[in-house]
């Protein structure tokens, strides 16, 4: 389904991004990606040397760096199919301890980075019937302690992009929102912690949790299948239905999670 096709993803050097940049060239389509770490696209090139790669330099939370993206992938591939908006930072620290900058920063990236980029893809993507994915999470849907401005970030980008595929019904664009759930990335060590700075460290069982491989093959059924969104792993789905149809007993279960002897663990 995906040969020769046009897929562009940002934030495609680490975790779930690579994944999709892995699993997408090996069903022989076009790939363009993008990172703000230049060493780490250079070794992406190297790692997938035979295949239809295009890398470009960019920081999604910068508007001129997404049109940039845009613009030379369409020029290098002539359009654009699939564009799946993959770049995030996650975040750890109480509110009320945390800078505002580090808000600031998570949503420049999480939200504002996905509309920069869907922004500009949006003609070309509407011209090949294409679709367009945005990588949300469960606490878009459930607020999490010490992730303020995460969720936040993620619930913008849900019904962002509710709107967007209300707005698209009629041309024949796919809008599709994922929340993959813990998953073995290298998002949660570049979490920021209170100050704006990464705090380089994971509280979570490695080993219980989805790999990234997995998760690319999940996001790809559904893209093939063109579905509205995707919920993975039980946990997530369980998180769901607790939070909708009994609220104030997931606040408890949340907190129980979260902290212990009134200090947060996760």
């Amino acid at each position: 389904m995906f040969e020769n096709k046009i897929i562009a993803i940002t934030g495609g050097t680490d975790g779930i991004g690579k994944a999709l940049v892995q699993a997408f060239l090996k069903r022989g389509a076009n790939v363009a990606t993008c990172s703000r770490t230049p060493e780490k696209l250079a070794q992406l090139k190297t790692e997938f040397a035979e295949k239809s790669l295009f890398t470009v330099m960019a920081d999604v939370s910068k508007e001129e760096d997404c049109k940039n993206f845009i613009e030379k992938t369409i020029e290098e591939f002539k359009g654009i199919d699939v564009l799946i908006n993959n770049a995030g930072i996650s975040m750890r620290a109480l509110f009320k301890d945390t800078d505002l900058t580090t808000l600031k920063k998570v949503m420049d990236i999480n939200f504002w980075g996905t509309v920069y980029c869907t922004k500009y893809a949006l003609d070309a993507i509407i011209e090949k019937k294409g679709t367009i994915v945005g990588v949300a999470s469960i606490a878009g849907y459930r607020g999490l302690p010490g992730r303020s401005g995460y969720s936040a970030s993620k619930a913008a980008v849900i019904r962002w992009m509710e709107t967007l595929r209300t707005e698209l019904l009629d041309t024949g664009v796919n809008v599709m929102w994922v929340s993959p759930g813990f998953t073995a990335s290298n998002t949660r060590y570049a979490a920021l912690g209170e100050n704006a700075k990464p705090v380089m460290d994971s509280k979570l069982d490695e080993g219980k949790i989805m790999t990234a491989e997995e998760c690319a093959g999940y996001i790809i059924k559904a893209i093939e299948k063109r579905k509205r969104t995707l919920v993975l792993t039980f946990q997530g789905k369980e998180a769901l239905f607790m939070n909708k149809f009994f609220p104030s007993l997931a606040d408890k279960i949340i907190r129980k999670m979260y902290f212990k002897n009134g200090k947060m663990v996760k």
